[in-house]
């Protein structure tokens, strides 16, 4: 599924001035996305506000958008929770929507699992879906962290075929030696793009690439051309520009850049704020 697969974009989730999903805005955002080189997407996750969208918004929300990709790019959609029955009811539901490709699975935030309970929670969810499940593994936003054995140890399930690891560039080379040659490691920290593809990793899960695509796009090709020289200089470029993007809770900084372009309106759903005109102004001073 993921093969040649490098960039993956963790797309927004629009909203209208009514607090609706604003579709015809996705739509759009979508079709360039595709247009400049993202080639799959994860739906309804972070940087989706996963926790504010309503079960139903999800289940309509990932139909539509599944129809709208189609077999343009893999579309991984969020399940999931700290509620282990709920991520697997879940799991169940959104496995079955078709065009759905994979579906991912964060690290249970709060409860604080052991590392026993963690492999488990994704075993259940895992064995629930009809698809194939991307692990999330991000400690810096949940509190808790699979270790890379345990990586390893899920990464043996039939139904678990990739992870999105938010950590190092240690941890990621690691698990690219001890997985399943078929299994997709992707980082899911912009910055660590080039460094990642050089350990051998799949590719990136970004949200730097709403704006970037192309940039990141060309930083892939010059890396298989051997162009070093190249792929790093972009590196260096885009660094800190993904930077900025995190300087404010994501992902209010890429919603308000794309609210000054007109592509969307600059909405969040709290607990997240939207960027102010002297936030938005200081982001876009550093990305200039």
């Amino acid at each position: 599924m993921y093969d040649e697969v490098e960039l993956i974009t963790a797309i927004i989730t629009p909203f209208t001035a009514e607090d609706t999903i604003d579709y015809p805005a996705l739509d759009s955002l979508t079709e360039r996305l595709l247009a400049e080189g993202t080639q799959g997407f994860v739906i309804g996750g972070t940087t989706g506000e996963s926790p504010t969208l309503t079960h139903e918004e999800k289940l309509a929300l990932y139909a539509y958008f599944a129809a709208k990709v189609g077999t343009r790019g893999p579309v991984i959609a969020n399940v999931g929770d700290n509620n282990t029955a709920q991520s697997v009811a879940l799991a169940a539901e959104v496995s079955a929507i078709p065009g759905v490709d994979a579906i991912l699975a964060v690290t249970p935030y709060y409860n604080k699992p052991s590392q026993k309970g963690m492999l488990a929670h994704f075993t259940a969810i895992a064995d629930a879906s009809a698809v194939p499940v991307m692990l999330y593994n991000i400690p810096g936003r949940s509190a808790v962290g699979l270790t890379n054995d345990s990586v390893v140890t899920l990464a043996q399930h039939p139904n678990i075929n990739a992870v999105k690891q938010v950590t190092s560039i240690d941890d990621l080379a690691y698990l690219v030696d001890h997985t399943p040659a078929d299994f997709a490691v992707y980082t899911g920290e912009d910055a660590q793009t080039l460094a990642a593809k050089a350990i051998g990793a799949t590719g990136t899960i970004s949200v730097a690439a709403h704006l970037y695509s192309p940039e990141m796009r060309d930083l892939f090709l010059a890396f298989h051309d051997g162009d070093l020289g190249k792929a790093g200089q972009l590196q260096r470029w885009l660094t800190p520009r993904m930077n900025t993007l995190f300087s404010y809770p994501s992902p209010a900084p890429v919603k308000a850049v794309l609210a000054e372009k007109g592509e969307v309106q600059n909405r969040t759903r709290l607990p997240i704020l939207p960027l102010d005109e002297h936030e938005t102004a200081d982001v876009i001073a550093h990305l200039a």
